[in-house]
């Protein structure tokens, strides 16, 4: 799991994907100042739909991967 208050990058945001992708890590977790850019960085990649984001508390997004949840 990684929790948010990592340093907002494209390339990290990338990196997190990845580490999703390949289970290195279960969730990530975005915090509202986080968002934009991740959310950039998700909207482009092939298998965003394979991306699940669980809205919690004070605009926090937690992110798993599970392949095959949505149409």
């Amino acid at each position: 799991m990684i929790k948010g208050g990592w340093i907002v990058t494209e390339e990290k945001a990338a990196q997190l994907l990845q580490a999703l992708r390949t289970n290195e890590v279960t969730e990530v977790t975005v915090s509202k100042e986080e968002f934009p850019v991740f959310r950039n960085v998700l909207t482009k990649q092939e298998d965003m739909k394979s991306f699940r984001g669980a809205a919690k508390h004070f605009g926090t997004v937690v992110y798993t991967y599970e392949p095959g949840w949505t149409a």
